[in-house]
């Protein structure tokens, strides 16, 4: 799908799947709930992943977790470095909404695997993850309730992501220019055999001077309309893929994650929740407390994950530049009377030509 930097002639390098979104993986489905009043207070919602789709065979996916700088949250986080898997959706949202979308997320997950919890000692830990949306959005009323979780998490599905002013993103700021939802997706051969890498970020990161595309200081030639004296937001990063991996690659894959995001600028401000998650659909299992006691699974050999690692860069840094070219102009709540506005995508192209990296 042509859309974004892509849409633009940015010349971006990789293979992007046919949707150039985290839903080319395979299996894993993306919902949003958006709850936006342009005139209004509420500019807010839910992002919500769902590894293994809808299936109500609950099954495991192994994962890794890194985090760049911490002034963030992502529950589950413990668990995932010491077990190496999760089960159940991701969720993402805004900082005062963590409490809601996790006990709503639990509430998913107990109906969903019914039987399972009726009938066995299982426990719910799933993945919420957030970014502050404070300045675009009234974050201490705490506008996130059970429904709206629900709702993303019930009609997540395969195909295009909506972008930008979109579910958790709704009210986020990147590079002071509106940020919020993106995603992005490469397709790789290894070992003749074709896998797939799937992103999606939810920027809320970056102060103007710093934006750099494809190697182009590009912010320092847009300082108009600033916000911020410093930097005040974080950025969530969600890898997906469906090359086989164990935990340990899939920790040095997330890593790489922050690889990405530096490529638009960013040192990862001390104010900033810098934190990414990679999970792997190759070898979804039964919960260990209901499998067998001997395991085994394929996985990659670590020579070989250059290109997965190139490709996990690529999408990432990709999914911030599609945020901010998908998003809309939105009035700030804190301090009010200012407008954060969408990048101008014609201006970024007209530096990129002149450097000979867009057509």
């Amino acid at each position: 799908m042509t859309r974004g930097a892509r849409k633009l002639g940015w010349k971006l390098p990789g293979n992007p799947g046919p949707g150039n979104a985290i839903t080319d993986v395979e299996g894993v489905l993306v919902g949003q709930t958006t709850l936006m009043e342009p005139a209004g207070l509420i500019r807010t919602g839910v992002t919500a992943i769902l590894p293994i789709g809808h299936s109500t065979d609950a099954r495991i996916v192994h994962a890794g977790i890194h985090v760049l700088n911490g002034n963030g949250e992502m529950t589950g986080a413990h668990w995932i470095r010491d077990a190496g898997y999760f089960l159940g959706p991701i969720c993402i949202t805004n900082t005062h909404s963590v409490g809601i979308a996790h006990h709503a997320a639990v509430k998913w997950m107990i109906e969903k695997y019914g039987e399972l919890f009726r009938d066995a000692h299982i426990w719910a830990m799933p993945v919420v993850a957030e970014t502050y949306d404070g300045v675009l959005n009234d974050i201490n009323g705490q506008h996130i309730r059970e429904e709206h979780v629900l709702s993303a998490l019930n009609g997540a599905g395969a195909g295009p992501v909506a972008e930008g002013n979109s579910g958790g993103g709704t009210g986020m700021i990147c590079y002071e220019f509106k940020g919020g939802t993106g995603t992005s997706s490469r397709k790789i051969g290894i070992g003749g055999k074709e896998y797939t890498v799937g992103v999606l970020v939810q920027a809320n990161h970056g102060r103007r001077e710093w934006l750099t595309i494809l190697g182009e200081p590009v912010g320092v030639n847009m300082l108009n309309d600033r916000l911020f004296e410093r930097e005040r937001g974080s950025i969530i990063v969600v890898i997906a893929t469906d090359a086989p991996l164990r935990p340990d690659q899939l920790d040095r894959l997330a890593r790489r994650g922050a690889i990405g995001i530096s490529r638009s600028g960013t040192p990862g401000g001390n104010s900033s929740g810098d934190i990414f998650l990679a999970f792997s659909t190759a070898n979804a299992r039964p919960l260990p407390q209901l499998d067998e006691p001997v395991q085994s699974f394929r996985h990659l050999n670590d020579e070989v994950l250059d290109d997965l690692y190139e490709a996990t860069v690529e999408a990432t840094d990709e999914s911030i530049l599609n945020a901010m070219l998908a998003a809309e102009d939105v009035s700030t709540l804190k301090p009010a009377g200012h407008t954060c506005k969408a990048i101008d995508g014609a201006a970024v192209t007209e530096m990129l030509r002149a450097a000979g990296k867009s057509y």
